[in-house]
């Protein structure tokens, strides 16, 4: 980072409180995003270079009390491509974006329908027949301009895998079709990647993490799938209650992954049911 813009964020810093009475250096985001277009830098580049001077980005300030300085560095350094981009996938791009990873790849071929209004955040009536990925770029673009994104309105197949995923440090699953789950896991597994996992039916979901040693999906749903084969979502229908909770769950493992803290549902399968307020974790293994 250069000296003049280190010199500006310094200067452009103020001191702040917390709700607790803590103080801290913080720059705005409008002082972000005027010294990012000023200086044809990232956005996130100038909140990394903030955060290394000890200035907390403010849009970052109430992640603080949980995470460090460091953590935070991490977060924006970080870069998570999410397949499917409807209930679980809109979910978590909102808050991926808000807790500040600094690179996502949002990829999706499908547009929004009538159906998806009840849960797809990303979706509304100004929305129907738009295309999921597009839709999602822009709502990243409205909460989180220093984000950098890379959006792909093609689905995932064996084909586009490769050119589509990237080369991300966190793969995250929230697909609706057993056999692109498969073909998701397939690749995570080729690029050794960890890919957080997740599905949706009624009321009730589970979410699991596989790294790429892992046996993953196959403890779940077996050798084989049919490609037609539709998963319960299709006969139980999809609360927004549910995806809500389940595309949380999925964040907060993708944010253990990449700081390496906390304990991971690894080789576990996370089950909740909101009808009657079961949480299990089972062992895959």
């Amino acid at each position: 980072m250069r000296p003049e813009l280190i010199n500006g964020i310094k200067r452009l810093s103020v001191k702040a409180a917390y709700p607790d009475g803590d103080t801290y250096r913080s720059i705005s985001t409008k002082d972000v995003s005027d010294l990012s277009s000023g200086h044809g830098v990232f956005g996130r580049e100038i909140e990394i270079a903030a955060l290394e001077s000890d200035i907390v980005p403010e849009r970052y300030a109430r992640n603080m009390k949980m995470y460090s300085l460091e953590d935070q560095t991490a977060l924006l350094r970080a870069s998570v491509s999410i397949v499917g981009l409807g209930g679980l996938g809109g979910g978590v791009t909102e808050i991926l974006a808000r807790i500040g990873i600094g690179t996502l790849h949002l990829i999706d071929g499908d547009h929004f329908e009538d159906s998806n209004l009840n849960r797809q955040f990303l979706s509304g009536m100004n929305r129907l027949s738009v295309s999921k990925a597009q839709a999602a770029m822009e709502r990243v673009g409205e909460i989180n301009p220093s984000i950098t994104v890379h959006h792909h309105r093609e689905f995932l197949t064996e084909k586009t895998g490769d050119r589509l995923l990237g080369r991300p440090d966190v793969l995250v699953d929230c697909l609706d079709s057993l056999y692109t789950r498969l073909v998701l896991e397939k690749f995570a597994k080729k690029i050794k990647t960890p890919m957080v996992s997740a599905a949706v039916a009624g009321g009730s979901g589970h979410v699991t993490v596989i790294f790429p040693d892992d046996p993953g999906l196959k403890m779940i749903y077996g050798d084989k799938v049919d490609p037609s084969m539709k998963g319960a979502e299709a006969s139980l229908g999809c609360l927004p209650q549910a995806v809500t909770l389940l595309s949380s769950i999925e964040c907060s493992e993708v944010v253990k992954i990449i700081l390496k803290k906390g304990t991971l549902s690894r080789n576990q399968l996370i089950v909740v049911d909101l009808l009657d307020n079961s949480f299990e974790t089972l062992q895959l293994v």
